[in-house]
C-alpha cells in the first residue's frame, strides 16, 4: 500500500491535507493547511518534504494565499497577493529547486493568462490557479511512474539497493522517484534486498523509507548511516539509488546530507550509482553544484535525540542538510524523459531539450 503524501480538498476555498511527516513512524496523523502561514510552517519543519512534494504543495499554497478577498477584490491586487505569496513560500527552503520551479510557473502562466483574457477577474484567476496546481499535481503523480519504469531495469534479481534520505510517495504527489525504482521492480516480481540508511540528523530513512517499503511488502534493512562501506565491502550491495533536490546543468546533485560520501564509497567498490529525478528538478540556470544553496539547519537537530542531548551545552554546532555529489561520481540520473548515462552538460542538455 503506498500512502498519498498530499492532496487538495474542495474547491477554490478548499485546504490541502497533508500527512504529518514528523509524527511518522509512530503516529500517521493529517493536517489541514488553510492558509500560507501554516504551509510555510508545514514547509520549514518538514512535516512535508521532499522537493517534488514541496513544489505540488507550493503549487496550492498559492491558492491559499488568494482565498481572502481584497478589499475591492481586485484582478491587480489578487496578481500582488499572488507575487506575495510566491515569494513568501520560496523563503521557506533553500535547496529544494522543485518550490521556486513550482510558484515561479503559476506566476509566469497566471501573467499570461491575464494579459490574454481581457474579461478575467480576481475570481477568475483564482480558479485557474486552482487548475495549474491541480496540473502540477497531476504530472507529479505521471513523472513518478515514468521515473519507475525507466529505472526498474537498474535493480536485478536477488540484488541488495542501497537508498539514503526518503524519496518514496511521502516525497512527492506520486510513488515516488528512487522509490518508484523500487516498487515498479516490485510489481514486476523481482526478488530483492534494500538496505535505508538510518539519514541522520532527523532519520528520513529510518522513519520514513523503511514505513514505506515495509508497508509494499519489500523486504529492507534499516542500517546506521556508517555501516554502509562495510556492507559494500561485504558484496551485499550492488546498487546505490537516491533522488535529488537540486540537479545543476552538467548533472551535479544536490541530495539529503551523506548522498556525497556514498558516492565515494560506491565509487571505491566499483557499485553503480543512480539519481532518480523528475525534470523539474534540474536548474540548467547553473552550472556546477558549486553554485546550489546548501540549507544550514537548527542546531537542535544535532544536539538532540528524541528529546534527549546528547551534546554539551553551548557546543558549535555545522548543520547542512544536503551535500554535493559530482556528476563524474553518477552511473546515470533516472528521469520520466529517459535516463542520462554518464551525465554531463552535454548528456543533460540533450535529454531535457529533445523530449520538448
Amino acid at each position: 500500500m503506498i500512502a498519498q503524501a498530499l492532496k487538495w480538498a474542495g474547491d477554490v476555498d478548499g485546504f490541502l491535507e497533508l500527512v504529518d511527516q514528523r509524527r511518522l513512524p509512530a503516529e500517521f496523523v493529517k493536517l489541514q493547511c488553510r492558509d500560507t502561514g501554516q504551509l510555510y510552517e508545514a514547509i520549514k519543519t518538514l512535516a512535508v518534504r521532499g522537493a517534488p512534494a514541496i513544489g505540488v504543495a507550493a503549487a496550492y499554497g498559492l491558492v491559499l494565499g488568494m482565498q481572502k478577498p481584497t478589499p475591492d477584490d481586485s484582478l491587480e491586487q489578487a496578481m500582488q497577493i499572488l507575487g506575495q505569496s510566491c515569494e513568501y513560500l520560496a523563503s521557506a527552503r533553500p535547496t529544494a529547486v522543485n518550490l521556486f520551479w513550482a510558484t515561479e510557473r503559476i506566476r509566469r502562466r497566471a501573467e499570461e493568462f491575464v494579459a490574454g483574457q481581457p474579461e478575467a477577474t480576481a475570481v477568475t484567476l483564482r480558479e485557474f490557479v486552482l487548475s495549474e496546481a491541480n496540473a502540477i499535481c497531476a504530472e507529479d503523480v505521471d513523472m513518478c511512474r515514468r521515473i519507475g519504469v525507466n529505472g526498474q531495469k537498474f535493480i536485478k534479481e536477488d540484488s541488495g539497493i542501497l537508498t539514503h534520505c526518503n524519496a518514496g510517495a511521502l516525497a512527492t504527489a506520486g510513488q515516488g522517484t528512487a522509490l518508484s525504482v523500487m516498487f515498479e521492480a516490485h510489481n514486476k516480481g523481482r526478488r530483492f534486498k534494500v538496505y535505508a540508511d538510518e539519514t541522520r540528523p532527523l532519520l528520513q530513512g529510518a522513519r520514513l523509507t523503511a514505513w514505506e517499503l515495509q508497508r509494499a511488502g519489500i523486504d529492507v534493512s534499516v542500517i546506521c548511516d556508517n555501516m554502509a562501506g562495510w556492507l559494500m565491502a561485504q558484496d551485499k550491495i550492488n546498487a546505490v539509488i537516491t533522488g535529488a533536490d537540486r540537479i545543476a546543468a552538467n548533472g551535479d546533485t544536490a541530495n539529503k546530507i551523506g548522498t556525497y560520501s556514498l558516492s565515494i564509497l560506491a565509487r571505491e567498490h566499483g557499485i553503480p550509482f543512480y539519481i532518480a529525478a523528475p525534470s523539474s528538478t534540474f536548474d540548467l540556470s547553473i552550472r556546477t553544484g558549486a553554485e546550489i544553496p546548501i540549507e544550514q539547519r537548527s542546531a537542535d537537530e544535532v544536539t538532540k535525540f528524541a528529546g534527549t542531548q546528547t551534546a554539551p551545552d553551548g557546543v558549535d554546532v555545522y548543520n547542512p542538510a544536503f551535500d554535493v555529489t559530482q556528476a563524474r561520481d553518477i552511473t546515470a540520473i533516472i528521469t520520466e524523459r529517459g535516463v542520462i548515462e554518464n551525465p554531463n552538460i552535454d548528456s543533460v542538455a540533450e535529454c531535457l531539450v529533445s523530449y520538448e
